[in-house]
This record gives structure tokens, C-alpha cells and sequence, in this order.
């Protein structure tokens, strides 16, 4: 007797909106859980070549914690010339949170997804705000907690 293997279909999908409040979590560790939620590897239907995860707005990006000497040392890049001889900039952690604290998370999700139109797909569905409001309250979120 064989078994069949499962796959998901796109009209089998039921995405959960989750809200994640990272007031004093640690960056990386939320990071991957949110990218999980996102996959949608918490649910026993998860096929890696399709979007089956949910949706999740993280509020109090600014407040998110990292470890050691990260704040000054974890450098963030970008080619503001498209590549340009000279135009490589760069931006350390503490003046990233100062002008865009969503970016950090954005920045540390998208590079644990994978680098393909699935991940780009994926990444519509994460909402950030650096405070601790946010305007999707109609789609009803679940709270949830990032395990430290």
C-alpha cells in the first residue's frame, strides 16, 4: 500500500493575520520565527513551492534588541550609484534605528527568506511600524509571542 505525498493548493490556503510585539526581543531570534510564520512552516500543509503562510504586522520595531557591541558594529550596505565606481554607502545599526527603525527587521527577514519570486511574495505579507499602533485591526490579529 503507498502512500500519496500531500501538496497544497492555492485554494487550500487559509492565512491568519499575527501581530508580534518585539519591545525588548532579541533581533535574530524574532527574525527567524517571523520568517517561519511568513513560509508558513507552522502548519502541518506547508509545501516549500507554495506561499502557504500567513500574514504578520510587527509593531515596536524601534525598541528591538540586539546582542554584544552589534548597535555600533553590524554595518548595513547599499550601492547609491547602481553600482558605480564610489558609490557603496554605509550605515551602522544605531543611525539605521535613529532614521528607519522598520528597515532592521525588514532587513533581517528578507535575508532569511528565499532570494526568489517566492520570497518577494512572501515579504508582501510582513507589515513593520516602529511604534506600537498599527492600522489593520479590521483583519482582526492574533497576538503571539516570540519565544526568546
Amino acid at each position: 500500500m503507498s502512500q500519496r505525498t500531500y501538496s497544497a493548493k492555492p485554494a487550500d490556503i487559509k492565512r491568519q493575520w499575527h501581530v508580534i510585539d518585539l519591545k525588548d526581543k532579541v533581533l535574530g531570534r524574532a527574525a527567524s520565527q517571523i520568517a517561519t510564520l511568513l513560509k508558513g512552516k507552522h502548519k502541518p500543509m506547508y509545501t516549500p513551492s507554495i506561499d502557504t503562510g500567513d500574514h504578520v504586522i510587527v509593531i515596536n520595531a524601534d525598541k528591538v534588541k540586539v546582542t554584544g557591541t552589534k548597535e555600533q558594529d553590524k554595518m548595513y550596505y547599499r550601492h547609491a550609484l547602481a553600482g558605480f565606481p564610489g558609490g557603496l554607502k554605509s550605515t551602522n545599526l544605531a543611525k539605521l534605528r535613529a532614521r528607519h527603525p522598520e528597515d532592521i527587521i525588514l532587513n533581517a527577514v528578507r535575508r532569511m527568506l528565499p532570494r526568489n519570486a517566492l520570497g518577494r511574495q512572501m515579504m508582501t505579507k510582513l507589515k513593520v511600524y516602529a511604534g506600537d499602533t498599527h492600522p489593520h485591526t479590521a483583519q482582526q490579529p492574533v497576538a503571539r509571542e516570540v519565544e526568546a
